[in-house]
């Protein structure tokens, strides 16, 4: 057990050098195979009202000029060991781990993005326990029910889930439930208490995300536990199990489900992972002060490491989450072995 975790945290981190590879070459490598310039990568640095000769300062003072190779190493050394930016007046300093260094605000990436993480972490949490908890559990009753009434209603509901977009459905949420009458019974967006100061206005102001963001993923779970157990439920053990006499909550739970819970945790790493990247539609939507709409900002205002640190953070999150849905798989599924 213990050299499976070191091992996977050996890939972890392997994984995370190549992402970081993988990202400098798009912000930097592929802009100039398709034709641009230094001085064009350095005005997505400076903002859209810089002149010509703040372009080519800050094309000597990023480095552009210099090969590839060496501004990836330079690049790279930022992330582990912080990096110093000289916009000018005076030169400053990015701390490890430096993500980037807006010069449009003069303020490095990471802190930003640490204030704006609870956010985050807030809705993506949340959301997870309630998709979580409904999807398997209509999955389950479908399965176990299947062809009749509650089954079809369930699968009709969560085709409607899958098919309609976050801001369709968050903004028909708001008008009904937040602005409607006499509806009015939830927060309006763009409001968020830290839950330590509130916990009950934190919970107030993120219920109409949690569920509005739990329905577009409830329902592709709901229809996943479906599937996985009605194959579960006609295995061979399922049969033995029953023919020993045990109860069929012990059948259905204790056997049943739990051989079909494997893809489930699968995805649900994967989710949970990008979600703690941004919630992009639902952040937008509610006006919400996380990440994703850190990042809609920082493209919308053309500051290009602000993007790139929020790239960088979402692949973290989704190399982390794939290593814990590693270690689950032993105590969700016996036939798995970690060796």
């Amino acid at each position: 057990m213990v050299t499976y975790i070191i091992r996977r945290l050996i890939w972890g981190v392997f994984m995370l050098a190549i992402v970081s590879m993988i990202t400098f070459a798009i912000f930097f490598l592929v802009p100039r195979l398709a034709g641009a310039t230094s001085e064009s990568l350095a005005t997505r640095y400076v903002g859209r009202t810089a002149t010509a000769q703040d372009v080519k300062i800050a094309t000597e003072r990023l480095g552009f000029n210099d090969p590839l190779i060496v501004q990836y190493g330079r690049f790279a050394k930022g992330i582990v060991a912080g990096a110093d930016y000289d916009y000018g007046p005076g030169v400053e300093r990015c701390p490890a781990p430096c993500f980037g260094y807006s010069f449009l605000t003069r303020l490095p990436v990471w802190p930003d993005l640490l204030n704006r993480l609870p956010v985050t972490m807030s809705l993506a949490f949340g959301a997870a326990i309630i998709w979580l908890i409904t999807g398997v559990a209509t999955g389950v009753v479908s399965a176990l029910r299947r062809g009749s009434v509650f089954d079809r209603a369930a699968m009709t509901v969560a085709l409607a889930g899958v098919s309609l977009p976050i801001f369709f459905t968050g903004i028909v949420s708001l008008v009904a439930f937040s602005y409607g009458r006499p509806l009015a019974i939830t927060a309006p967006g763009g409001s968020f208490t830290p839950f330590f100061d509130n916990p009950a206005q934190w919970a107030y102001n993120l219920i109409l995300p949690w569920i509005t963001l739990a329905f577009l993923y409830a329902a592709g779970y709901a229809r996943l536990t479906r599937s996985g157990m009605l194959e579960t439920m006609n295995e061979d053990y399922i049969r033995t199990a029953r023919a020993k006499g045990l109860a069929e909550r012990t059948v259905v739970f204790k056997h049943g489900l739990r051989g079909a819970l494997t893809p489930i945790v699968t995805i649900f790493g994967l989710d949970v992972g990008l979600l703690m990247g941004g919630a992009v539609l639902t952040e937008s939507t509610f006006s919400l002060p996380g990440i994703g709409k850190y990042a809609i900002d920082a493209i919308v205002s053309q500051d290009l490491p602000k993007v790139m640190g929020v790239t960088l953070v979402t692949a973290f999150f989704v190399v982390v989450a794939n290593l814990v849905v590693d270690m689950l798989y032993a105590v969700v599924d016996p036939r798995v072995r970690l060796t």
